[in-house]
């Protein structure tokens, strides 16, 4: 009975819920967003992207009607086809997205999964048989390949027992891609390849790279050279870096010869240290570079890199601000630098060729540079209150997922607001290492190609023809895939945070 009642009350109220709000509209709850990556990606690349205001789907309006933005971002059941899409291909070769942002963050920093190679990106042929050989440019010391004894001039002409010829050559590509390889290396003998013994088999482990590899002080024609072969833009290794210049400045050297034919870029911050290594005459905090940013970003755009006194270190394991600064070796002398380049010299190396072009001579000598005036910053899921710091921190990182991006943020000038070196730089005095490759002599030597020219240059002599001849005619054929994130100019989140710091 009192059951009874109790239900027959509930289906009176609930009747006249029902009738009081018949009238009344359901809220729809909307579309759902299926992917919160997809959405840092948009913000993000809103927010940063060099290019932003030429991208249709990445205009402001975009995400104004929620529905319509979550139903454009659901379309995309991959964040990186998200990523590629609102690139201007048309414009931009340089944008990555990152998978992992703590393995890339170690890679600028020089720690990778590597072998510890660096090759050319060219392969040549050299018999009629289509067989290629492509040399070894260098090996970071304690890596694999140096333990296996590789070095520098070695051919490589095998890769998983593969013999190379101009169908397959591609395979060298598994130098950036596979963890385990066997290579077969080669020397040339009287104009005859000659493997150097059994295959090596190699495993890839974490290397962590310096990127100031060799200097000497090289004495001819009554001229003190300083050489230096400087293979990355790294801001772990300032302290390194600032040492040879210390040597340099102790030795007082006439004439410096940097080695960068190798170097892909790297730090902006780095670039303008080194460049105020070697431009000594310049006050601290006399312009030596200009980066403007997209329309969006005016608090950034006008943002002044400096030559400088002091270098900030960075840990080399985190790359955190050690809170110290040390006394920049400057060299006051030079009225002229000799860059060696290849088409591999990228980004921040050519920041230092523009960026010291307005006061003093700049001499390359190789082949044409790359062509990239425009740089990035190291987007990572983590908003911060300032406009400034959004999407740059890496402090409070969304843990739920390691995605991150390395889109083009700014563009770089020098103290003249010169950038037009797309195309790259061409070389002053033209020489290609790869005619050579029967005969690549190790750093340093007097006699290797491009350094013998900048000597013979520095010193007025006649070229040592014989030195500069090729041992064996070789045909250079297609290029090899570049490896990510090798041509690179950037801003890491510890350099940003510096930067702020030291401008307000």
């Amino acid at each position: 009975m009192i059951k009874n009642f109790v239900l027959s009350a509930l289906t009176i109220l609930t009747l006249l819920f029902i009738s009081c709000n018949k009238n009344e509209t359901v809220v729809d709850p909307g579309v759902t967003l299926n992917s919160e990556v997809n959405d840092f990606v948009w913000k993000a690349m809103n927010h940063w992207y060099f290019w932003q205001s030429d991208v249709a789907n990445l205009d402001d309006a975009k995400d104004d009607d929620i529905d319509a933005y979550h139903t454009f971002l659901n379309g995309f059941s991959d964040s990186e086809d998200l990523f590629n899409s609102l690139l201007n291909t048309s414009l931009d070769d340089f944008s990555w997205y990152i998978p992992d942002v703590e393995a890339q963050l170690n890679a600028f920093r020089g720690i990778t999964l590597s072998y510890g190679i660096e090759i050319p990106r060219t392969v040549v042929s050299y018999d009629a048989n289509n067989n290629i050989v492509i040399f070894v440019a260098y090996v970071v010391p304690g890596s694999p390949a140096d333990l296996a004894g590789i070095e520098r001039g070695d051919l490589i002409y095998k890769v998983d027992g593969t013999v190379l010829n101009t169908n397959n050559f591609l395979l060298l590509n598994n130098l950036f891609s596979e963890t385990s390889i066997s290579l077969g290396i080669a020397n040339f003998d009287n104009g005859n390849l000659v493997p150097k013994g059994n295959d090596v088999s190699l495993n890839a482990v974490e290397v962590t790279e310096n990127p100031v590899h060799f200097s000497s002080i090289i004495q001819e024609g009554g001229k003190k050279i300083g050489y230096l072969v400087y293979n990355g833009f790294r801001s772990t290794y300032h302290d390194e870096l600032n040492q040879v210049f210390s040597t340099f400045k102790a030795q007082n050297i006439d004439e410096l010869v940097l080695d960068l034919r190798y170097n892909g870029g790297g730090s902006v911050l780095t670039s303008a240290y080194l460049s105020s290594m070697i431009e000594g005459s310049k006050a601290d905090g006399t312009t030596f570079a200009l980066l403007t940013y997209n329309a969006k970003r005016n608090v950034e755009n006008g943002v002044v890199y400096p030559f400088y006194n002091e270098a900030a270190l960075f840990n080399k394991v985190t790359g955190e601000f050690a809170n110290t600064f040390i006394p920049i070796a400057r060299l006051s002398n030079l009225s002229r630098v000799y860059v060696l380049t290849s088409d591999k010299t990228a980004s921040a190396s050519e920041m230092i060729i523009n960026g010291l072009r307005p006061s003093m001579e700049v001499i390359t000598v190789g082949t044409t540079t790359v062509g990239k005036n425009e740089g990035s910053n190291t987007l990572v899921d983590a908003p911060a209150t300032s406009s400034r710091q959004i999407y740059l921190n890496t402090d409070g990182r969304n843990p739920d997922h390691t995605v991150g991006m390395q889109p083009i943020t700014f563009q770089i000038f020098n103290s003249l607001n010169q950038s037009d070196y797309s195309d790259g730089f061409a070389p002053t005095i033209e020489v290609d290492e790869i005619d050579f490759t029967a005969n690549i002599l190790p750093f340093g030597d007097t006699n290797e190609a491009l350094l013998s020219t900048a000597i013979n240059n520095i010193t007025g002599a006649v070229a040592k023809s014989a030195a500069l001849r090729p041992k064996l005619a070789v045909r250079k054929l297609g290029t090899i895939a570049k490896k990510k994130f090798s041509e690179e100019m950037y801003i890491l989140p510890e350099e940003e945070k510096l930067i702020k710091e030291k401008s307000n």
